[in-house]
């Protein structure tokens, strides 16, 4: 296999770790872009310089000129300011939005070939607002943030009941923010079922219930968790970590099911916009949606999500862009 060139658009905090672990992993050789002078630079001469102890041949760069991103195979872009304490991911759709159309332009004119992730907030709106302005294909645009939320929850439930989380398997649905939909009826620890086990550990249904509704809650406000905890930022690991279980998916090919947001013309009851839903990824990214049946109340909670997605591109276009 061809070495693979990855270009990172945003030199903060996710950008840096996202450099990191391509490196360790040897994915690719990356290009970390930032607007900053000298950042980029810096943060990867810092990780190059550990390449012998961490034993990775990557190369790794920084840049201040989108043409240094140019025949680029991926594109993960983490560009825009982060949330700050009492700040929702809407907040931030004015100032990002003014950032992700340069960004849309200047990887439009550079790597017109490369299947992009995006993992800038509000996510939904910056993906939709990517493609409308790059006009890649749907299929090559997507947005990180199913892996992100399904991996938080199952990291609550194997807390909850003290077993490793390498066998639980939870799948979070709609858009990246706090009407997120957990399918709680196929969450499962190899198979068996959570709420059962939760039933059996407190005795009690009622106490089971309240137990999940309680990491349900959690999962949906995790991001404001750890932006209250951090105080002058937000999450950094688990983004770009989530972000790179996608993008081995597409650069070894390996056609894996996984929550991403993803753009609907028709499934689920959606067409035109970018929701989060269970996809088939590959070499070519999206390279389809899978579709399964929700019961009335996954299917409100789903429909409940879609309007604030709707709500949310909307007032981006409202916005002027």
């Amino acid at each position: 296999m061809n070495k693979k060139k990855i270009a990172l658009i945003g030199g903060g905090q996710i950008g840096g770790v996202l450099t990191q672990l391509i490196a360790q992993r040897q994915l690719g050789d990356v290009v970390l872009f930032d607007i900053v002078e000298d950042l980029p630079q810096g943060k990867t001469l810092d990780i190059g310089e550990a390449s012998r102890i961490d034993g990775f041949d990557t190369k790794v760069s920084g840049t201040n000129d989108y043409k240094d991103i140019a025949d680029s195979d991926l594109i993960l872009i983490t560009a825009g300011i982060p949330r700050k304490p009492g700040m929702s991911r809407d907040d931030l759709l004015t100032t990002n939005s003014k950032i992700m159309k340069s960004v849309a332009e200047g990887v439009k004119a550079n790597a017109p070939d490369a299947i992009v992730i995006i993992i800038s907030n509000p996510l939904d709106a910056m993906v939709t607002l990517f493609k409308k302005v790059s006009g890649f294909p749907h299929y090559r645009v997507l947005g990180q943030a199913g892996v992100l939320d399904s991996s938080r929850f199952s990291s609550f439930i194997a807390w909850e009941l003290g077993v490793s989380v390498k066998d639980i398997n939870t799948m979070v649905l709609g858009g990246h923010g706090d009407t997120m939909v957990p399918i709680v009826r196929y969450a499962n620890i190899n198979g068996l079922p959570v709420m059962e086990l939760l039933e059996r550990k407190y005795g009690d249904a009622v106490k089971a219930k309240e137990v999940m509704d309680a990491m349900l809650q959690r999962t949906k406000k995790a991001g404001g968790e750890v932006v209250g905890l951090l105080k002058t930022g937000s999450a950094f690991y688990s983004p770009a970590s989530a972000a790179i279980t996608m993008a081995e998916a597409i650069i070894y090919d390996e056609k894996r099911l996984l929550p991403v947001c993803a753009f609907l013309q028709g499934e689920f009851g959606v067409d035109g916009y970018y929701v989060g839903v269970p996809v088939i990824l590959g070499g070519t990214g999206v390279e389809k949606v899978i579709e399964f049946e929700l019961n009335e109340d996954e299917q409100s909670a789903f429909n409940n999500s879609i309007n604030a997605v709707k709500t949310l591109v909307g007032d981006m276009e409202r916005l002027g862009f």
